[in-house]
């Protein structure tokens, strides 16, 4: 949504900057947008009188001040300001940027042939219960997808599952070292209430164990080796443990009328090799 606005205003800079300086395109520096550190310099920045500056023999405050002053009204995008460094910092109408995107073309409906939006959002390790943070995320994501879909975007929400990595190790620990918890025992903790916030609590103990002695660590070294190899009985204890959590998860968010098209598991790309084959088609 943000990219036709990135591709106006560049438009917008090459063209003052050949009206300026007679440069033609081949010549211009590369005109780079960047996200300020603060609200309160502008939703974008412009780099590009830094580049100018030994080509021109000018201080990059003056070519930015030309260039904004070249440039002028930006109408709907909103208006450009030099600074005393030399950056040129865009403010956005995030109004009318709004309304435009609200008005054109939106409605529940799906876009013929509309090319299909990944939205990938949430992302909770497997190993506890969703905490406010997690919600926050899943609801900025969630609404990112309403947005999408209302302007007939074809969009597809997936979350991805970290189900071999540290987080997950940890609990394997937990339930191996501290609670003396094998695969049946583990399916009799899983179908009972509450199994979510139970890791939750087991996690916060391992980390505490490992404090007290940090040689303990090799513990969760040896369960991620486990769990990258598919070993056993480590694999089917984690694939219990995760598939366990994620309801759990899903069960959250389904109470604030969140879902998802696909959840990527990562022990499913590693066990289909899905980067091994990516990385052959890259290489081609």
């Amino acid at each position: 949504m943000i990219l036709p606005v990135h591709t106006q205003l560049r438009d917008r800079i090459a063209a003052a900057l050949a009206s300026l300086y007679d440069l033609d395109r081949e010549a211009m520096p590369t005109i780079v947008l960047e996200y300020p550190p603060n609200r309160r310099l502008g939703d974008l920045a412009v780099t590009v009188a830094f580049e100018l500056a030994r080509t021109l023999h000018k201080a990059p405050r003056v070519i930015a001040g030309e260039i904004a002053e070249s440039i002028g009204d930006l109408g709907d995008i909103g208006r450009v300001e030099p600074t005393s460094a030399g950056y040129l910092n865009v403010f956005l109408n995030r109004t009318v940027f709004a309304r435009i995107r609200l008005t054109d073309g939106g409605g529940s409906t799906e876009q013929k042939n509309a090319p299909k939006t990944i939205v990938e959002h949430t992302a909770i390790n497997p190993n506890k219960a969703a905490h406010v943070g997690h919600l926050r995320n899943a609801a900025l994501g969630d609404t990112l997808c309403r947005l999408l879909r209302f302007q007939g975007m074809a969009v597809e929400v997936q979350n991805y599952i970290d189900d071999t990595g540290v987080q997950v190790a940890d609990v394997l620990v937990g339930l191996r070292e501290l609670e003396n918890t094998g695969l049946d025992g583990l399916r009799l903790l899983a179908d009972a209430p509450g199994f979510d916030s139970y890791c939750w609590d087991l996690y916060a103990r391992v980390t505490q164990w490992y404090e007290q002695d940090e040689s303990r660590l090799s513990h969760r070294r040896a369960a991620l080796e486990e769990l990258e190899r598919f070993a056993e009985p480590t694999a089917t204890i984690a694939r219990v443990l995760t598939e366990r959590i994620v309801h759990c998860h899903l069960d959250t968010m389904a109470r604030l009328n969140i879902e998802y098209d696909l959840l990527s598991w990562e022990g499913d790309i590693l066990r289909l090799k899905f980067w091994n084959r990516a990385f052959e088609i890259l290489k081609a």
